[in-house]
């Protein structure tokens, strides 16, 4: 629940509820990594679903996996857990560079799935995702949990009181041990900080201002090669833009503010996680509105897909495919128009 510093405000509620069928969904997550054992535990925090399955490339990794978190049956293989007829729909968070395959298993096998962000590498790989899952009718939603956590929704329903939006300002800075294994550093494993930190502020911008039409970019090579930091300008039709950075070199403040002609919205850090901001009107009292959330937020997301899949739809609102592949299609704009 929101809760705002003014007395003379009546307390927001909100209720997003999950119609539930008899059963909960039955999950299938293929990748045993951080985000892997993050959704896995949040989701016991829903009553929308459970983790049925877990699937891997080794034997190994999906026992140490299905241990660690009650996972009643483990697949050896990514192709073993799409095809598991005891699975509803499948959570696909491997590496960045298998995205575009193991989705594409997931809905070969007529799954419903949910692909981790970055939704693929590349804006290619979005559209052949999203043109198989509408030739197939199946849903398919872009893991990009901050859209669906109560603070980022109730600021969605604010931006129409901000006037004409003129800038977009958000940064996601973290710092990570120069390791030429450690995933965000590796080629190989899809490393650098636009993919995986860059994508958090580029996806806010686009939330609000839709797709840019101009954009600039300036990174600095880490020692493996890959991108340490990423500050990006994007211009708009209407004259708005964003300003946007991103770094794995450094922890940077990860706020965000959505700038309007009346008024402002100012997101604490971290911005993409559940978190308070302020609405800030050019005249007048400004208000602070506080939100607490349990487990990490990813339950949100989860809730949603159980949402879409009760009501029989194939895409989600919140996150529609055409702006995951307009999101994509930016990001590849970004990385060309590195100098």
């Amino acid at each position: 629940m929101p809760r705002s510093d003014r007395t003379n405000i009546p307390e927001l509620r909100r209720t997003y509820g999950v119609r539930m069928t008899d059963k909960p969904l039955r999950w299938g997550i293929m990748g045993t990594g951080g985000i892997a054992g993050a959704f896995a535990k949040d989701l016991e925090l829903t009553g929308s679903g459970v983790v049925a399955a877990v699937g891997s490339r080794t034997a190994e990794s999906a026992e140490r996996f299905a241990d660690a978190h009650g996972v009643p049956t483990r697949h050896s293989s990514y192709e073993a857990l799409a095809n598991d007829p005891d699975v509803d729909v499948v959570y696909v968070a491997t590496p960045h560079p298998l995205h575009h395959g193991n989705a594409r298993l997931a809905l070969e096998a007529g799954k419903p799935v949910l692909v981790e962000k970055p939704f693929t590498m590349n804006a290619g790989e979005a559209r052949d995702l999203v043109a198989l899952a509408k030739e197939r009718n199946l849903f398919l939603m872009e893991a990009m949990w901050t859209r669906f956590l109560p603070h980022i929704r109730h600021i969605r329903e604010l931006l129409p009181s901000l006037g004409d939006v003129v800038t977009v300002a958000a940064d996601h800075g973290q710092w990570f041990a120069e390791d030429p294994a450690f995933r965000l550093f590796a080629p190989e494993l899809g490393g650098g900080a636009l993919l995986d930190l860059g994508i958090y502020p580029v996806s806010f911008a686009s939330m609000v201002l839709g797709s840019p039409d101009r954009v600039a970019a300036m990174a600095t090579p880490a020692f493996t090669g890959v991108d340490a930091q990423m500050s990006m300008l994007f211009g708009y039709p209407s004259g708005a833009q964003a300003v946007l950075n991103c770094t794995l070199s450094a922890v940077s403040p990860t706020t965000a503010v959505i700038v309007g002609t009346d008024a402002r919205i100012e997101v604490d850090g971290p911005f993409y996680a559940p978190a308070s901001f302020r609405l800030v009107p050019r005249e007048g009292e400004r208000v602070r509105y506080e939100y607490v959330d349990e487990g990490r937020g990813l339950r949100h997301q989860a809730d949603e897909v159980a949402r879409r899949l009760a009501a029989g739809e194939t895409e989600s609102p919140l996150m529609p495919l055409a702006e995951t592949v307009s999101i994509m299609t930016t990001m590849d704009q970004v990385l060309n128009a590195v100098e």
